[in-house]
């Protein structure tokens, strides 16, 4: 088979930020260069991650190799280029807040994600119950986001792709904790650094031998070598009828 045949297969990476291209909340030298590389290729990057954007903003000086930025765990969309920002969800109610503040919860928030840690979760969720609000919570190994109902990655992902016009049969996503699995199931195919947590090994496609960004690396490479085909097998066992 021809590589040009099947090298848009895949025409978009999607990566996580904190733990998955960032370790401890800034991508290394030797990942920016991939993503460059793959960026030169053709294809697009999105990221996808929980944190909010002007905090991005200011430790991603690479933000524009991204065709779009999904920010605050799906309630915000970012577009590089041009600097416009698009809020996919409402705002935080003002009664959450300042009743989260009033129990005495740090919080952080954002255009709509309203983000604290654990062990907090237990007070976010009886302050969402007692205002009886349809918002949910979503967790990232320690970090803690409030967000409307129906809101994640995955609706963050869809609008993106939307925009960019590429379907997520056509993406690969890649991962490395609980907030990621909803993206991850929208790809067509699913990736995980080694570092990820065990539910999102068990779930994914494919998983890497490297850590972080060095594990984003490893797939960036296969990816520009055969565009996956190796593991087409294997990609269309595991999405198969059961």
């Amino acid at each position: 088979m021809q590589l040009a045949s099947i090298v848009m297969r895949y025409q978009v990476l999607a990566c996580d930020y904190d733990g998955t291209l960032a370790h401890d909340g800034h991508v290394d030298a030797p990942t920016v260069r991939a993503l460059e590389q793959l960026r030169a290729r053709g294809r697009r990057l999105v990221l996808v991650t929980g944190r909010e954007l002007d905090e991005l903003l200011t430790i991603l000086p690479e933000v524009k190799l991204f065709a779009r930025v999904v920010a605050e765990n799906g309630a915000l969309l970012y577009r590089p280029d041009t600097g416009e920002s698009k809020l996919l969800s409402p705002g935080p109610p003002e009664k959450l807040v300042q009743a989260l503040r009033d129990r005495e919860v740090p919080i952080s928030v954002g255009h709509s994600i309203v983000a604290t840690w654990r062990p907090f979760d237990t007070v976010v969720f009886q302050t969402i119950r007692d205002l009886g609000l349809e918002w949910h919570v979503i967790f990232n190994k320690n970090s803690v986001m409030a967000l409307p109902s129906g809101v994640n990655k995955a609706t963050g992902l869809t609008q993106a792709l939307a925009e960019l016009g590429v379907t997520p049969a056509e993406t690969v996503g890649v991962g490395d904790a609980e907030n990621d699995h909803a993206f991850l199931d929208l790809c067509g195919c699913s990736v995980a650094v080694a570092n990820a947590l065990p539910s999102v090994k068990e779930r994914v496609d494919l998983l890497m031998q490297g850590s972080h960004g060095a594990g984003v690396a490893e797939l960036i490479e296969q990816l520009l070598a055969d565009d996956l085909e190796s593991f087409r097998i294997h990609i269309a066992r595991r999405h198969a009828p059961a």
